[in-house]
């Protein structure tokens, strides 16, 4: 009887193989590239995204309409601007769009042109924004460009003012004709609505923070020149690493 003679087994030859990984940025996103609209900063996808499309029929149900409150004091701005509001959603977007008289809203809704459902929030996101205060042409960076957020915050959420105290704080945000709001806006590319005790703030992510950085340092009562030289160092750093 014959016997078998030993053979030496790899075993790394019987491991399986791991698959291959795709390759991508440090974010882990698509690429991006930075992008300007009327003068707010945003970011671009090099790569068209994966249009979702609709698998059901729609229905008014909450995952295909919307609804935007419209408060009292912005009924005459929306009527004098609501042909450059519908265009762009019903034209661009694919969008239903009408104002409901009885209910005071602005109701968005997909209909069977609608190839991509994400131009559902889109819409409603640049409608918010026009009702917060913004211009209708910065509002439409919402549609334009991606990575783009409305932050919304009170002054009392800083400090708590009152009074005299109060108003002197704005008139700190806004300075004389508006000069030190511009400054602010220009430096950090975002766009700011002051309504009243509260502050709207348009732009990404990164700007916002230093908007907001500067805005607070205001109401806390630091002077505007101080506050002018923190944001050019700041702005100089970020336009060096881009």
């Amino acid at each position: 009887m014959e016997v078998d003679k030993e053979v030496n087994i790899d075993v790394n030859n019987f491991e399986p193989r791991k698959p291959a990984k795709r390759r991508m940025n440090s974010t882990g996103e698509s690429k991006m590239e930075t992008a300007i609209h009327n003068g707010i900063e945003g970011k671009v996808r090099t790569r068209p995204q994966a249009k979702r499309y609709r698998t059901k029929s729609f229905s008014e149900t909450k995952d295909n309409m919307r609804k935007i409150p419209v408060p009292s004091h912005r009924y005459t701005p929306l009527k004098e601007n609501w042909l450059k509001i519908f265009t762009p959603i019903v034209e661009h977007l694919q969008l239903q769009v009408r104002f409901n008289l009885k209910t005071r809203n602005v109701e968005i809704k997909t209909c069977d042109d609608t190839k991509d459902i994400a131009n559902l929030q889109k819409a409603a996101d640049f409608v918010k924004a026009f009702i917060y205060g913004f211009e209708v042409e910065d509002a439409l960076a919402l549609l334009r460009l991606d990575d783009l957020f409305i932050e919304t915050f009170e002054i009392k959420d800083v400090k708590t003012l009152r009074g005299d105290h109060q108003s002197r704080a704005i008139g700190r945000l806004a300075g004389k004709g508006g000069r030190t709001k511009f400054t602010i806006e220009n430096v950090t590319k975002t766009r700011i609505v002051l309504a009243d005790s509260k502050i709207h703030i348009l732009g990404s992510f990164q700007n916002i923070q230093l908007a907001r950085r500067a805005i607070c340092n205001l109401i806390l009562g630091s002077p505007p020149s101080k506050v002018y030289g923190q944001l050019r160092n700041v702005a100089s750093r970020v336009s060096a690493r881009m």
